[in-house]
């Protein structure tokens, strides 16, 4: 394991409209998507300046376990020391399997569930590719989170499983997966200020050096602006989606509230 256990270390786009959206983030980030070929279902590798972001994949002729069509969303994987012995690990605390444990050629190991809230997260054992580029660049995942319905529920879960060590925010119902330098992610209640039946998800925060001109882009290019721009204490931020429906974050990480 190359990584520390439950660290976000992989995300992927499932696309319905694989075209537009690679169109998309080629014209928003700067981003290049590399074809795996046919033996990987032609997964795109995505890369930007200072390396791998992450994969992509066409997900329009696939769909979910109890028969609806899939919708484009990014999906993030947390880092495991065994993904059989972690996959069990969840099925024993209320998770449910939507992709077996597998391997990616001399990639790494993979499985994908769904957790105990309905929220899906996968899960990676490195091999020759352990992620995504640590780097807190523009056009790179700076943070990653989940929100969820069942706050307490979620934190159980992921302690057990991941071996999360929640640590609290101040003023928030809202744990980080480990203290200060540590934390690589959180979990967020998101009870009254996420419609109910959007259930829970794990969502993606993609750093740009100008959130509004970025949230300008997003629209010119055929995606939305779902939320914001806003301050935050950790820097001026927009809920936006891509043309094909994925939502993600955008945060400009050099404006923060106390700054803005």
């Amino acid at each position: 394991m190359s990584r520390p256990l439950g660290t976000p270390t992989w995300t992927d786009l499932g696309s319905t409209d694989l075209t537009s959206s690679k169109a998309f983030y080629q014209s928003l980030f700067g981003w290049t998507f590399h074809d795996s070929g046919e033996e990987y279902g032609h997964y795109n590798m995505i890369s930007g300046t200072a390396g791998l972001v992450g994969g992509a994949m066409d997900v329009s002729a696939m769909t979910c376990p109890n028969g609806d069509p899939m919708t484009s969303s990014w999906d993030v994987y947390l880092e495991v020391d065994d993904v059989d012995a972690r996959t069990k690990l969840a099925t024993e605390h209320g998770a449910h399997v939507l992709a077996e444990p597998g391997d990616v050629g001399d990639a790494g190991r993979f499985s994908m569930v769904l957790d105990p809230t309905d929220a899906v997260v996968g899960l990676w054992q490195s091999g020759d590719t352990q992620g995504y580029a640590f780097t807190g660049g523009v056009g790179t995942p700076v943070w990653f989170e989940l929100m969820t319905q069942r706050f307490q529920e979620s934190v159980d879960f992921y302690t057990a499983v991941f071996d999360f060590k929640p640590a609290k925010m101040e003023g928030a119902n809202y744990v980080t997966n480990g203290a200060g330098d540590d934390a690589s992610s959180g979990i967020c209640d998101s009870n009254g200020w996420i419609p109910a039946e959007m259930g829970s998800f794990w969502r993606l925060y993609l750093r740009v050096d100008d959130c509004d001109a970025a949230a300008q882009r997003v629209q010119e290019l055929g995606g939305r602006v779902l939320d914001g721009p806003e301050d935050s204490p950790f820097g001026r931020l927009a809920t936006v989606a891509d043309p094909a429906g994925a939502m993600f974050m955008i945060i400009d990480t050099e404006r923060t509230g106390d700054r803005a």
